[in-house]
C-alpha cells in the first residue's frame, strides 16, 4: 500500500479521481491538499470536502496555494467545464468536515521528513503547492518516494492554447520548478488522458444509490460539456483519474524518458517543451501510451461506490 499525499483542485475529473483513490485498497491517502485552478481554492477546499463527505471517508484536507508563483490568477477558472460550483452544478450541502489548520505546503513537507521515501505525491492541478514546498525545504526533493502528476502537452496540443495543457498553463513557472528539480516524476499529459474517454452510459449504472447519483448528475455535465465542443465524442476524459491508475498501476502506461523545458512567456507559455540533449538536466517519465481498456474497466470497478 502506498501513502498518498494527493493534491487536487477539485473539479468534476479531481472528485472521480479522487473516488477512485479512496475506494482502492493499493493506496492510503493521508491527506488532501488543495489549490486554486478549476475553481478557486476555498471552493476546491469545500468541494474535497464534500466529496469525501459523499464516499464516507475521513480524511484530512489542508488548503493550499490561492494563486500562481509569480503572475496573476487567470481570469475565470474554468467554470465552463466544472459548473458554476466546480462540481456541475450540483452541490447542495455544505460538508460536515472542516479543513485543517495546518497549510498544505506544510504538511507536504512535514509528512515527507517524517516518513522519507515513503511518500507518493499525486498531483493533478496546478503545481503551485509543490513547488512552494521545493522552495521552503528543497531537501524534500531526496526524499519524496514518486511524483505522479497530471498535467502538459509534450508530443499534442494543448487544451487551453494550441500549445499548453490547463494545469501547466495555470502557473507555468511553478511546473518548471517541479519539473526541472530532480523529483523521480512521470508526467500523465494530454498524450495519453485523451485516450481514456469514459462513455455516457457507464456513469448511468451508477444510479442505483445516493452517493452514484450524485456523481453522474456531476459527470453528466462534464459529458455536456465535452459534446459541446466535439460533437459525438463519445464520453469525457479521465484526465486526473489516470494519474491515479498509473500511480496504481504502471503498467497501464508506456512512457519515455525525456527532459521537459517550460515555456513561461510568449506565445507558447505554459508549452511542456521535449528536449532530448543530453546536457538538458533532468529527465521525467512521459507518458506516451495508455492500454486504455484495462484503465476503464478497473476505474469503473472502484468508482463510485461508497465502502
Amino acid at each position: 500500500m502506498k501513502k498518498v499525499v494527493f493534491d487536487v483542485d477539485t473539479g468534476i475529473d479531481d472528485a472521480m479521481a479522487i473516488a477512485y483513490a479512496v475506494n482502492s485498497p493499493e493506496l492510503d491517502i493521508i491527506g488532501l491538499t488543495t489549490s486554486y485552478g478549476n475553481v478557486d481554492v476555498n471552493e476546491a477546499t469545500r468541494n474535497t470536502l464534500a466529496v469525501i463527505e459523499k464516499l464516507s471517508k475521513k480524511i484530512p484536507v489542508y488548503a493550499g496555494a490561492d494563486k500562481p508563483l509569480t503572475r496573476p490568477t487567470r481570469e475565470g477558472f474554468a467554470k465552463h467545464v466544472h459548473g458554476e460550483d466546480g462540481l456541475g452544478n450540483v452541490l447542495n450541502f455544505e460538508p460536515a468536515e472542516s479543513v485543517q489548520p495546518e497549510s498544505a505546503v506544510d504538511f507536504i513537507i512535514e509528512e515527507v521528513k517524517n516518513q522519507p521515501h515513503e511518500i507518493t505525491i499525486i498531483a493533478v492541478g496546478p503545481l503551485t503547492n509543490l513547488a512552494l514546498a521545493i522552495q521552503k525545504a528543497p531537501e524534500i526533493v531526496g526524499l519524496i518516494g514518486d511524483v505522479v502528476i497530471m498535467g502538459g502537452a509534450v508530443f499534442v496540443p494543448g487544451n487551453t492554447t494550441p500549445y499548453a495543457e490547463a494545469n501547466i498553463y495555470t502557473d507555468p513557472e511553478a511546473a518548471e520548478i517541479v519539473l526541472s528539480s530532480g523529483l523521480p516524476l512521470t508526467m500523465v499529459g494530454l498524450d495519453v488522458t485523451m485516450q481514456t474517454l469514459l462513455p455516457r452510459d457507464k456513469v448511468e449504472a451508477w444510479r442505483s444509490s445516493e452517493t452514484g447519483t450524485f456523481f453522474a448528475d456531476m459527470v453528466g455535465f462534464y459529458h455536456d460539456f465535452y459534446e459541446s465542443f466535439s460533437p459525438g465524442i463519445g464520453g469525457c476524459g479521465l484526465h486526473d483519474p489516470l494519474a491515479v491508475g498509473v500511480a496504481m498501476d504502471s503498467s497501464l502506461v508506456k512512457t519515455e524518458y525525456v527532459g521537459i523545458k517550460v515555456a513561461t512567456e510568449g506565445e507558447e507559455d505554459g508549452r511542456t517543451v521535449p528536449v532530448r540533449d543530453s546536457n538538458s538536466g533532468p529527465k521525467i517519465q512521459v507518458c506516451t501510451e495508455v492500454n486504455a481498456p484495462r484503465f476503464l474497466e478497473h476505474f469503473l470497478k472502484r468508482v463510485p461506490v461508497a465502502q
